[in-house]
């Protein structure tokens, strides 16, 4: 996707997820600045979100990640962001 990027990954004990955010970030955008990928120098917007998920549904949240270009011209990042956040009530703006 143009905007953001999904990982599936198991999170090592020993470290924290803003270590791997960091480790992400960092070597991805060394990598693409390295190779010459883009016109300008690129560097990550900051922040991220993280969500943990059940063992049980990691073959769907794997097959999600791997069709999400499809997925995204259906619905738009944010719209399915704000949606999650009204369901699981974590939406703290006021109802408009």
């Amino acid at each position: 996707m143009p905007d953001h990027i999904h990982c599936l990954f198991m999170l090592n004990r020993e470290k924290s997820i803003a270590d791997v955010i960091k480790q992400v970030k960092g070597g991805s955008s060394h990598y693409i600045n390295r190779n010459d990928l883009i016109n300008e120098k690129f560097a990550s917007q900051t922040g991220y979100a993280a969500y943990s998920v059940s063992e049980s549904i990691l073959d769907k949240v794997f097959k999600y990640i791997q069709n999400q270009k499809v997925h995204h011209q259906k619905k738009t990042f944010d719209n399915e962001y704000n949606e999650l956040l009204k369901l699981y009530g974590l939406d703290t703006r006021a109802d408009e």
